[in-house]
């Protein structure tokens, strides 16, 4: 396996050291802020094997925690076949020689298909326990959020415990919420599958409530993801708190079953169009990486953007959204690296076969943004380009006008990107509603008159809509600014 690390027992021999750790295991939370995403790695500091729960594809920030720890990462498990990112399971088995527990749950379309026949795949029912060093997993089905749903009990056998210490949860429960149920119909097109999955996923909350009070919960997620509408900020939690303080979470418990499926329904945002590409991907089996290694893209040169405009996806990662509007390259779309906006707006308008062009604000982005895009299936990432150097006397620069929301004219066409549910509370009179993530989708639906002004809550997502429209060679002005400073008058 290529990992570095000395293993503990040997350190130990070597430094004389004979006492036991009072503890067998080690647990690490690693987020990735851009996608609120958590994997765990867990250890057994006395064999030195550990294991990697919801990993996502670049796997070398895993082996390094791993190795600064003097653990090998010999084992991988999945909560679910993952609709928001792609799993990096497939690579830990097949390039690093790991072990994967995967669920054999919820029927033949709910299977890891990639990992059939393979002679390092396990597979697992409900309640099905293995081990990995001394650290004991038992693997509990979970469905509701998808059917395969597996949540593990955690307990340190080697330190002595002979009850779980911690739930990884995935995304059945959360910090101050519980998993969506309507993923599969809303973002995978299954239709009929919405309600059913929210009864399931009342029951499953329901079956927990003989686990002990003081379980750690570890989700698979925190508040900016889009698998739940109520997620917390906190990294994780306590069995007993969540059944007092989560809203979604105490209503199973203690309301009747239609109360709760129509609350856990009502609200959820629309989700980017990539998630039903992930879903079929995690399922078949992410391709795996060239070498084992992320893509480089090429620096190229302000005289050579001629042979990308037009023949790439332009994706500019600047921060200012005004900056954007004021000056960007034709085609671009808005990306912002900062703020976690990159993967959702590529992952709504980008198709996974197109070329990648990154205008950057620094080099220092390249790297981060490149991750970023092969976690959700972007790959090929081929070029980058200083923003200033693409800008500066560029025939290829374009605009489109910005404009506060107390200056949106009455007449105006307008297009609200906001959630419905944002919608329905209050709206612009005429205007019509489609979410930022589903603008592909619904494109046909988009007002034809023009110029078309486009408004959010805040800015942003309608920042990250007007750059695509404007890309689809629609006329766009962005209301940049809060929906509440839009002329009352104007709104129902």
């Amino acid at each position: 396996m290529e990992q570095g690390g000395v293993r503990r027992q040997k350190r130990e021999v070597l430094l004389g050291l004979t006492q036991s750790p009072a503890t067998a295991m080690f647990l690490r939370q690693i987020t990735d802020p851009s996608l609120a995403q958590n994997a765990y790695l867990i250890g057994c500091q006395r064999t030195g094997e550990a294991i990697l729960i919801d990993p996502e594809r670049d796997l070398d920030r895993y082996f390094q925690v791993a190795a600064d720890n003097d653990l090998r990462i010999t084992a991988v498990a999945e909560t679910h076949i993952h609709a928001d990112y792609l799993s990096g399971a497939r690579e830990l088995v097949e390039r690093h020689g790991a072990m994967a527990w995967l669920s054999e749950e919820g029927g033949p379309d709910w299977q890891f298909e990639w990992a059939k026949g393979n002679p390092n795949a396990r597979f697992l029912k409900h309640g099905d326990v293995f081990r990995v060093g001394n650290i004991e997993l038992k693997a509990l089905l979970t469905p509701g959020h998808t059917p395969e749903h597996m949540s593990y009990l955690v307990t340190d056998i080697g330190g002595g415990a002979d009850e779980p210490v911690a739930f990884l949860t995935g995304d059945f429960i959360f910090v101050g919420d519980v998993g969506r149920p309507d993923l599969l119909e809303s973002a995978a097109g299954q239709a009929g599958v919405m309600e059913p999955g929210a009864r399931t996923l009342y029951a499953s909350l329901r079956a927990t409530a003989d686990l002990p009070e003081h379980l750690q919960i570890l989700p698979a997620h925190g508040a900016g993801s889009a698998c739940g509408k109520d997620l917390g900020a906190v990294p994780n939690s306590v069995m007993g708190y969540e059944r007092k303080f989560n809203a979604a979470f105490r209503e199973a418990l203690t309301a009747p079953e239609d109360q709760f499926v129509k609350h856990i329904l009502a609200g959820q945002p629309e989700p980017p169009l990539y998630f039903a590409r992930m879903k079929r991907d995690n399922k078949l089996g992410p391709a795996l990486l060239p070498d084992g290694k992320l893509p480089v893209p090429k620096r190229i040169a302000a005289d050579q953007l001629g042979d990308w405009i037009g023949k790439a996806a332009i994706l500019d990662l600047r921060a200012d959204r005004a900056a954007f509007a004021a000056s960007h390259l034709q085609g671009a779309l808005f990306a912002p690296l900062p703020g976690g906006k990159l993967p959702i707006a590529a992952g709504s308008y980008v198709d996974e076969n197109e070329r990648i062009l990154l205008v950057v604000e620094s080099a220092s982005h390249v790297d981060e943004a490149v991750r970023q895009l092969i976690r959700i299936g972007l790959d090929k990432v081929e070029g980058w380009i200083p923003a200033a150097e693409a800008l500066a006397d560029s025939g290829f620069a374009t605009s489109y006008p910005l404009i506060a929301p107390a200056d949106l004219p009455l007449d105006a066409a307008v297009l609200d990107v906001r959630r419905a549910d944002e919608f329905a509370t209050s709206h612009v009179k005429g205007a019509t509603n489609i979410a930022y993530t589903r603008l592909a989708a619904r494109f046909d639906e988009v007002p034809s008159a023009g110029p078309l002004h486009v408004h959010c809550a805040g800015g942003m997502r309608a920042a990250i809509a007007a750059a695509y429209l404007a890309s689809r060679g629609r006329e766009v002005v962005h209301v940049d600014g809060p929906y509440a400073e839009i002329p009352g008058m104007m709104k129902q």
